[in-house]
């Protein structure tokens, strides 16, 4: 499957799967800009194995997911913050 770029929405279901909480109301805080942000308003790169979450402001890497040979891996490396939406 080639690499499409949508909204960070597209995260919400394999991400939801790990995080139990709605991933597009969380408020994720850009490592390298400080942009804080819905993830529903992020860049969301995906493919067959996983979504790439980018910063809508830098461009940089927010988070990575891969599911793989029954596995599911998640890195937060370019997240300073992320806080679940209250309700």
């Amino acid at each position: 499957m080639p690499v499409t770029r949508v909204d960070g929405n597209a995260a919400a279901g394999p991400l939801g799967e790990i995080l139990r909480l709605d991933i597009t109301t969380a408020i994720g805080t850009c490592r390298h800009c400080g942009t804080a942000a819905a993830l529903s308003e992020a860049v969301v790169e995906r493919d067959a194995e996983g979504v790439i979450v980018l910063c809508r402001s830098c461009g940089h890497t927010l988070l990575t997911y891969i599911s793989r040979d029954g596995r599911q891996y998640l890195e937060f490396a370019g997240l300073k913050s992320l806080n679940a939406a209250t309700s």
